[in-house]
């Protein structure tokens, strides 16, 4: 359940840095996901009639698309994004924010974040929101009214894996809303581990799109989150340092 609405995929993806609008297509089918992310200041969606329309291969009516304020850098500019998408959507209220700190790490602004927050839930949109692993600033947002927290796992596009993941499992201990790890993931792994940790879900698109192959990517992180999930459903056994336990039954072994 997200923002009201039930979906049947946890993975969400990006349709930035693809080839071509046509391999977006396909990795986004791959994927298996219902979510997929739009940044508006660099994707076209209907600004710009003359070119080419993310819309013309992903039909609005099949995935639910998640406008993004990738790019700014101010409250402002995130809120004044997301008005333009709700527009261009006709009042499309489902949205991601994402507030810059530095155009080299991509690091979340987190005072910025949280004024754009306020604002944008004051206007009616269910926001969805990229911020750093801080459990005290997840909270802030969540009691603004968020309907998604999505912290890091590292920096957008490094590809460097969960780095720190006690403070995710603060975060997903402490939330009454769904967490999704935003931003970091590099492979499948990274992404089953997210699950395994007890996350909602994971958003994505560097790890499939600059991938060899996106397509098979795209399959491989599908297949990455169904497998963490159903390891955290299940229940991992203890972990047992400096203690053996036999895989089978030792009664009635032969010779005994």
């Amino acid at each position: 359940m997200m923002g009201g609405q039930t979906f049947r995929s946890r993975l969400l993806v990006g349709t930035g840095k693809y080839r071509d609008f046509a391999q977006t297509r396909d990795a986004v089918e791959a994927s298996g996901a219902q979510i997929v992310t739009v940044a508006i200041r660099r994707t076209n969606i209907g600004q710009d009639p003359a070119q080419p329309s993310l819309l013309d291969v992903l039909d609005p009516h099949r995935y639910t698309l998640l406008p993004n304020t990738a790019g700014c850098y101010s409250a402002m500019e995130a809120v004044r994004t997301l008005r333009l998408a709700r527009e261009l959507l006709d009042g499309h209220d489902l949205v991601k924010l994402e507030v810059l700190g530095s155009p080299e790490t991509l690091y979340p602004n987190m005072p910025e974040t949280l004024k754009a927050a306020e604002v944008l839930v004051r206007d009616g949109f269910r926001v969805m929101v990229y911020c750093s692993d801080d459990p005290v600033q997840a909270r802030m947002l969540e009691d603004i009214g968020c309907v998604a927290i999505m912290p890091l796992a590292s920096l957008i596009g490094s590809g460097m894996g969960i780095l720190n993941p006690w403070n995710l499992n603060l975060i997903i201990d402490a939330a009454r809303v769904p967490v999704i790890v935003d931003a970091g993931v590099g492979t499948a792994s990274d992404a089953a581990i997210a699950m395994e940790l007890g996350c909602d879900g994971v958003l994505m698109n560097t790890a499939i799109a600059a991938a060899g192959d996106p397509v098979r990517m795209a399959t491989a992180m599908r297949f990455g989150v169904e497998a963490g999930r159903h390891a955290f459903l299940a229940g991992r056994m203890p972990r047992r340092l400096y203690h053996a336990s036999a895989s089978s039954p030792l009664e009635g072994v032969i010779g005994r």
